[in-house]
C-alpha cells in the first residue's frame, strides 16, 4: 500500500488518469467542417507514420528565440521539461519558480532591465483551433491558445501550415496589440483528411421528416400530459385520441385496399354468377 491507496486503487487512478489526458488530448486538437459537399477533418494529435505523436514537439515544447524574447509553447497539451527548464521571473501561474513551464500551454520571456520576466499566455483548456481559409482547406488550421492575467489579456496563434513532405519549426515571433503573439510553424498534421459527403444524407426531405416526428412527438407529449394530470387517465389511456390511433391501421388497409379494387376492377370472385337467359 503507497500512500493510503492498495496496488490495484492506485492502477485505477493511473489508467483514469491517462484515459482523461487522452481524451482532453483529443477533444482539443480535432477540427472538421463541411464544405461543397466534402467533409475536411483536422486531428493534429493522431499519429503519423513518421510522427507517432502527432503535431505534439516529442522533447515537449516548441522553442524559438527571436532578439531578447523567448516563447515556449506545446500544441494541444501542455508542456513537459525534460531539460532546458524556463528560468525567469514571473512564472507563479505555470507551476511557479521550481517547475516552471510546467502548468501551461504558451509562456514567454520578455527582457526587462535586464531580467527575463515570464508571462503566461496560453492554457489547454483555452484552445481554439479554425480553418486558415476554408476557401482552401488545404493551406493548414492555426491554433489559437489564451490566457486571463492579472494584467492583461495574452494569446499565441500558431499557424500549422500543411506540409507533407515534413516538418519546419517555428523560426519567428510576431507580437501585436500589448500581449498578443504569433508565430508559424509546418507540419503534415496541418493537412485535412478529406471524405465525400455528397449523397450522404436525406437533404430537404430528411429535414422534413425530422420536423414532422417532431411535431408529432410534441403531440403526444402534450396530450398524454392534459390527459393525466388534468383528466386523471393512467395507462393507455393517457394517449390522446385512443381510438383513433387503435383503428388507423385498419382504416390504413381498408384505404389502400379501395385502391386496388378501383385500378383492378372487380376479382373474379366478385363477378355475377348468374347467365344470360334468352326469352
Amino acid at each position: 500500500m503507497i500512500g493510503g491507496c492498495n496496488s490495484s486503487k492506485c492502477l485505477l487512478i493511473i489508467l483514469l488518469t491517462i484515459l482523461h489526458r487522452v481524451h482532453g488530448v483529443a477533444a482539443v486538437c480535432e477540427y472538421s467542417f463541411i464544405e461543397n459537399g466534402k467533409l475536411y477533418s483536422y486531428s493534429l494529435a493522431s499519429p503519423l507514420r513518421e510522427f507517432p505523436h502527432g503535431i505534439l514537439s516529442e522533447d515537449g515544447f516548441y522553442k524559438v528565440a527571436v532578439n531578447e524574447t523567448v516563447l515556449w509553447f506545446q500544441l494541444c497539451d501542455g508542456m513537459i521539461f525534460n531539460h532546458d527548464l524556463p528560468r525567469c521571473v514571473g512564472c507563479l501561474d505555470c507551476g511557479g519558480p521550481s517547475r516552471c513551464g510546467s502548468e501551461c500551454s504558451a509562456l514567454v520571456a520578455n527582457d526587462i532591465e535586464g531580467y527575463p520576466v515570464c508571462t503566461t499566455i496560453g492554457h489547454v483548456s483555452a484552445t481554439d483551433i479554425n480553418v486558415m481559409d476554408k476557401q482552401n482547406p488545404h493551406k493548414g488550421v492555426i491554433v489559437t491558445m489564451s490566457s486571463n492575467g492579472t494584467k492583461h489579456n495574452c494569446s499565441l496563434s500558431v499557424s500549422v501550415i500543411c506540409d507533407s513532405n515534413g516538418i519546419q519549426g517555428p523560426q519567428s515571433i510576431e507580437k501585436s496589440e500589448i500581449c498578443a503573439y504569433a508565430t508559424v510553424l509546418r507540419h503534415p498534421s496541418g493537412c485535412a483528411k478529406i471524405a465525400s459527403v455528397v449523397g450522404g444524407g436525406w437533404g430537404w426531405f430528411g429535414t422534413f421528416i425530422t420536423i414532422i416526428f417532431c411535431l408529432f412527438g410534441s403531440y403526444l407529449l402534450a396530450g398524454a400530459a392534459y390527459r393525466y394530470f388534468s383528466l386523471g387517465a393512467h395507462g393507455v389511456n393517457v394517449i390522446p385520441n385512443l381510438d383513433f390511433w387503435a383503428t388507423l391501421p385498419h382504416r390504413i388497409q381498408s384505404f389502400f385496399a379501395s385502391l386496388v379494387r378501383r385500378f383492378r376492377g372487380p376479382s373474379e370472385g366478385h363477378r355475377s354468377t348468374y347467365s344470360r337467359v334468352d326469352f
